[in-house]
């Protein structure tokens, strides 16, 4: 079991800034005020990192997190703008603004982060204390909101100590936040279209782009804790070539194996790849390398991946969900 963290506050200056950026690059989570709402940031680069902030927020599924960023150039390193997302980001970043954005194949945040998606929410922030510590970082930066799951938002450090004691490391305390909702969410794969409702009106964006009405099956509006940032919400989700086969005790002839724990399953000697979620049956490990993992055995050549049981408690309940979305039935 993971170790509890003790959960520091402390007022926002140049030191808690570099206390901020030292303790995201240890694989820590740290709390800090935007100008919409306080996050709770960690390095998106690290997947175990990633995989403790889902864990304190008791987050109920892997959804896309937003990687917050210094400036426009880097934005550019981690996704693929076109015209529209290029005119957005010049007219309100940093800002209120989040722009789904086609994943570059080089970009460096953790499959997790992404929910193993092609795509990938990008924001610049505009407060001083957030910019400080991403420029002090230097890395992007996950930061849903610094709530647990289902909660308010908050827009005080003490609202995110009074749900977040024990369970981060850090919480910069930069006072109120300015706007108090959250940020406006816009994808650009294709036709700019509105897909959250925030702090930037409608409005403001269309007197920038035109945005194109959503598919009547794709909700519009949605809370914090499970926004649509990029396609995903069906229930095949991730869909890998391979079929996932799952709660497997066995092996078959010609199938690949993710397993999860010390314990090994039956005739996994026989499997074409065998990954293991962590054999030490560590759920922040196993969440940390799901995606990796999936993409790694569908691409052995097995039509079929056998699928060891995992738990439901805590991010088991979470991983089961992916799981069981990858598994579906495709149309």
């Amino acid at each position: 079991m993971t170790a509890q963290p003790s959960t520091e506050l402390i007022e926002a200056t140049g030191t808690a800034v570099e206390r901020a950026a030292r303790t995201l690059g240890a694989g820590g989570l740290v709390a800090f005020p935007t100008e919409t709402v306080y996050g709770l940031g960690a390095d998106a680069t690290n997947g175990a990192a990633v995989a403790r902030l889902y864990d304190a927020k008791g987050r109920p599924s892997f959804n896309p997190l937003i990687a917050h960023v210094a400036d426009l150039d880097a934005a550019h390193r981690l996704a693929r703008f076109d015209p529209a997302a290029e005119r957005l980001a010049a007219a309100f970043w940093p800002g209120p603004l989040t722009l789904v954005l086609p994943r570059r194949a080089d970009c460096p945040v953790a499959e997790l982060a992404t929910a193993g998606l092609e795509t990938i929410a990008v924001r610049v922030p505009d407060h001083p204390v957030a910019r400080a510590i991403l420029l002090a970082f230097g890395r992007p930066v996950v930061a849903p909101s610094a709530n647990r799951s289902g909660h308010v938002s908050p827009t005080t450090a003490q609202h995110v100590l009074a749900d977040l004691r024990g369970r981060i490391e850090l919480i910069v305390d930069g006072g109120a936040t300015p706007m108090g909702l959250e940020s406006t969410i816009v994808a650009c794969l294709g036709e700019p279209m509105l897909l959250r409702p925030g702090a930037l009106p409608r409005a403001d964006i269309e007197a920038t782009v035109a945005l194109a009405e959503p598919p009547p099956a794709a909700p519009t509006s949605v809370d914090d804790e499970e926004a649509l940032l990029a396609p995903g919400q069906l229930a095949s989700h991730y869909a890998p070539r391979a079929r996932l086969r799952l709660d497997a005790e066995r092996v078959n002839a010609g199938e690949a194996l993710l397993a999860f724990g010390p314990a090994s399953a039956e005739g996994a000697e026989r499997a074409v790849l065998a990954l293991n979620l962590s054999r030490d049956g560590d759920l922040i490990e196993a969440a940390a390398n799901l995606f990796s993992h999936l993409r790694a055995l569908d691409g052995c050549g097995a039509a079929t991946i056998a699928v060891m049981p995992v738990p439901h408690e805590g991010l088991g309940e979470a991983i089961n969900d992916r799981l069981q979305r990858a598994a579906a039935p495709r149309a």
